[in-house]
């Protein structure tokens, strides 16, 4: 995984003045061994209910980064130590998410890349509630399934196609 978000920036500025790349604001924190991801997209909507997210995991991920739009809660943590396992375990890149996380240690211990908004201690519900595979915004960025994502120590990408 040779590439920095500065260059991707740098090299590809038609791209941000197009909108067929785009820069999250930096308000994601790191978690997970990997402090630099990449891989396209799979993407889920949910809020307070990490059910979906689990599916998910529990699937393989190809390389795939899942992006999780959590609706920005502070409230409850969608990804815990056990999903970063399950991450880690069935070849996700890495996870993007618009909430919180919990397990930060546990996380931390696995070979994979998280960015969220923070991390809180209590756990979300299980109801299953949600969608998957549908275009979602966070932060103000639209985000397809497919897009590509990039994410190193300077901040996340969200590209409709691939950088070279």
């Amino acid at each position: 995984m040779n590439f920095a978000t500065t260059d991707l920036c740098d090299d590809n500025a038609e791209l941000l003045d197009d909108g067929t790349l785009a820069v999250l604001p930096p308000v994601y924190q790191h978690y997970g061994q990997h402090k630099k991801f990449s891989g396209r997209a799979t993407t889920l909507k949910v809020f307070e209910d990490n059910a979906l997210v689990r599916s998910t995991l529990e699937t393989q991920g190809n390389g795939n980064v899942l992006v999780v739009d959590g609706g920005g809660s502070l409230r409850r943590a969608l990804v815990g130590g056990q999903l970063g396992v399950l991450a880690q375990n069935n070849g996700w890149a890495g996870i993007v998410v618009h909430g919180c996380i919990r397990d930060v240690d546990e996380i931390n211990a696995c070979a994979v890349g998280v960015r969220a908004l923070g991390a809180h201690p209590q756990r979300s519900a299980r109801l299953g509630a949600g969608t998957r595979d549908e275009r979602i915004h966070i932060s103000g960025v639209a985000v397809s399934p497919g897009d590509w994502i990039y994410a190193d120590a300077d901040g996340i990408l969200v590209s409709k196609k691939q950088l070279a």
